[in-house]
C-alpha cells in the first residue's frame, strides 16, 4: 500500500531479518516532518485500505489522546495524556465521544499522562503514568468520581504505566515500562526532563539479578562542567556497580505485566524482563499479548537494529531485559552502533531463558496497542491489529524510511505481518503531516467496539523531532478514526 513493488522485497527483508547493513545503507529518513502549520487537515479519502473496507472521522482536535474504550451501550470514550514527549504538560482527561462527534468531559486527572482505558462493569479504569509522581491505576465512575486502586508504581522515568485490560479471570492486567533505554541511567535521561526531577530514580529488577560490574561513562548533566561519572546497572545516576553485586528483586518493579485480582490493590506479577510493554490484549482463546517497543540508538548503552515486537505472555518469565533483545543476546556485533563497540552484559548471568517473539515488527515502528478480530463480519478473526505510533527518528536512531505510522495486522499464528491501514503515498510514506495530506498521523491505539464490527483508531496528533531529545507537539491535532467493513452486495 505504501512502497513502490521493486522496493517492498528489500524493506521486507530489512524489517523481518532486522539486518544492520540495511540501517547503514539507507541511514537517515526518518517520518517525523521538518515542520508543521496548524490546523491538521482530515482526509479519510487519503488512507489505503483493503477492498471492502471504509475508514471515516469520527472526532477532530484531542490533545494527545491515548486510548478509547466502550461502554455498555457501545458510546466511545477517549483518554487525552496530558502529557507529551517534550515536556509539554497539558490536562489529563476522560471524554465521552457523541454521536455528533462533540466531546464532553466525564473526568480529568493530576498525575500525567493518561496511558489508557477499559470499561468493565459499569466503571472506568485508567492507567496513569504519573511522570511526576509515580504510576497509577485508578477507577473512574460515569460521574468522574476516582478512586486509586493501585499506587506509587516506578513510571517515573522513560517509560509508563500501561494498559489495562480485563482478562478471562476477571482481573485488571496492566504494565510498567522500565526507566531507561537499556539498562543504564545517562544523560539521555536528563534530555527526556526525569533525571533532574529525580535523580534517584532507576531501572527496579523483579526478581534478584548478580550483577557483571559493567559501568559506563558520561558527562554529568546534573552538575555540568565536573568532569566523567560512571554509572552502572540498575543503580542511580553517577553510582558504580561491582562484580558479583546483587540487586534485590522489589515489587512493584519496572519492565514488567501484573495483575491486579478484584478486590486487591496488591498487583501480582505476571512476567519481567520486557523494555516498554506498551499494549496489552487477549486473544480470543484468552491467552495475553503484548507489543513491546524495543531500544533505541541513545543513551550510554545505545543498541543498533532492535525491532518492536509483539509477545505472548508466559506466566512467571523473564523476556530478556537488559541483556537480551528479542530473544537474542546483546553482546554480538547485531546490536554493535556502527562505529562503536559490541554491547556488554549487565547480568553475571540470565535470570532465566528468554522465549521467542511471536512477531517483529519494523525497527523504531514504536509499535503500541493492539485488538484481536473477533468478528467474521469484520473478518481476519483471531488476527491482531496493531496501532504503531511511527519512528521518532533522529531521537531513537536513524531509519532508512519513515517507518510505522499506520496499522497492521498479525496473523500470531505464523507472525506474518500486513498493512491494513496505511496513508496513500508513492514515495516512502510517513505521517500525514510529512506528506501534506490528510490521513494517519500517529496512530497509538486500535480497539475494536463491543460488536466487533468496528475497528477505532487513536491517533495521537502531529509531534515533530526536531534533534536528539527535542519534540514538539501539537495541541488539538488528535483525531479518533472509525474502520468498517461495507456489507457484501446481495446476489440476484
Amino acid at each position: 500500500m505504501r512502497f513502490l513493488p521493486f522496493a517492498r522485497p528489500l524493506l521486507a527483508a530489512c524489517a523481518l531479518l532486522l539486518l544492520p547493513g540495511c540501517f547503514r545503507l539507507f541511514a537517515g529518513g526518518g517520518g517525523a516532518a521538518a515542520d508543521f502549520q496548524p490546523p491538521r487537515r482530515v482526509n479519510p479519502a487519503d488512507v489505503a485500505l483493503p477492498e471492502g473496507y471504509r475508514i471515516e472521522v469520527v472526532a477532530t482536535g484531542l490533545t494527545y489522546p491515548t486510548g478509547v474504550t466502550f461502554d455498555d451501550d457501545g458510546t466511545p470514550y477517549v483518554t487525552e495524556s496530558g502529557y507529551s514527549y517534550g515536556e509539554d504538560f497539558a490536562q489529563a482527561r476522560l471524554l465521552r465521544v457523541e454521536k455528533d462527534g462533540r466531546l464532553t468531559e466525564v473526568a480529568r486527572g493530576d498525575h500525567p499522562p493518561w496511558t489508557g482505558v477499559t470499561w468493565h462493569q459499569g466503571a472506568f479504569y485508567v492507567a496513569e503514568g504519573g511522570v511526576e509522581g509515580g504510576g497509577r491505576i485508578v477507577r473512574l465512575m460515569p460521574d468522574g468520581r476516582a478512586t486509586p486502586l493501585v499506587s506509587n508504581l516506578p513510571s517515573l522515568g522513560d517509560h509508563h504505566t500501561n494498559g489495562p485490560v480485563v482478562g478471562p479471570d476477571g482481573a485488571l492486567y496492566f504494565s510498567v515500562g522500565t526507566a531507561t533505554n537499556a539498562g543504564i541511567v545517562g544523560p539521555d535521561n536528563a534530555s527526556m526532563g526525569w533525571l533532574k526531577r529525580n535523580p534517584a530514580f532507576h531501572d527496579l529488577p523483579c526478581r534478584d539479578v548478580t550483577l557483571a560490574g559493567v559501568n559506563y561513562p558520561s558527562d554529568n548533566p546534573l552538575a555540568p562542567n565536573t568532569g566523567s561519572v560512571q554509572t552502572g546497572a540498575f543503580v542511580p545516576f553517577g553510582t558504580e556497580t561491582k562484580p558479583g553485586q546483587v540487586i534485590k528483586g522489589t515489587m512493584p518493579c519496572g519492565g514488567a505485566v501484573f495483575r491486579l485480582v478484584p478486590g486487591s490493590t496488591a498487583p501480582e506479577l505476571v512476567a519481567w524482563g520486557f523494555r516498554n510493554p506498551f499494549g496489552l490484549a487477549f486473544a480470543p482463546n484468552g491467552r495475553l499479548y503484548v507489543t513491546e517497543n524495543g531500544h533505541d540508538v541513545r543513551g550510554s548503552r545505545p543498541l543498533f537494529g532492535v525491532a518492536d515486537h509483539l509477545w505472548e505472555v508466559e506466566q512467571g518469565a523473564w523476556y530478556g531485559f537488559p541483556d537480551f533483545a528479542g530473544g537474542k543476546p546483546v553482546d554480538q556485533e547485531w546490536f554493535k552502533v556502527p562505529g562503536g563497540d559490541v554491547p556488554k552484559r549487565l547480568l553475571q548471568e540470565p535470570p532465566g531463558t528468554p522465549p521467542q517473539p511471536v512477531a517483529f515488527f519494523g525497527v523504531h515502528s514504536s509499535s503500541n496497542r493492539l485488538d484481536f478480530s473477533r468478528s467474521t463480519e469484520f473478518g481476519h478473526v483471531g488476527e491482531a491489529f496493531v496501532a504503531q505510533f511511527g519512528d521518532q527518528s533522529p531521537d531513537t536512531g536513524d531509519t532508512m524510511a519513515p517507518v510505522g505510522f499506520k496499522v497492521v495486522r498479525v496473523d500470531v499464528s505464523n507472525g506474518v505481518i500486513e498493512d491494513f491501514a496505511a496513508n496513500k503515498d508513492k514515495g516512502s510514506g510517513g505521517p500525514a503531516s510529512k506528506l501534506d495530506k490528510g490521513g494517519l498521523e500517529r496512530p497509538i491505539d486500535a480497539r475494536f467496539d463491543p460488536s466487533g464490527r468496528a475497528l477505532y483508531v487513536v491517533d495521537y496528533g502531529v509531534m515533530l523531532v526536531k534533534a536528539k531529545g527535542v519534540f514538539i507537539p501539537f495541541e488539538k491535532t488528535g483525531v479518533l478514526w472509525r474502520i468498517t467493513r461495507a456489507a457484501p452486495e446481495a446476489k440476484p
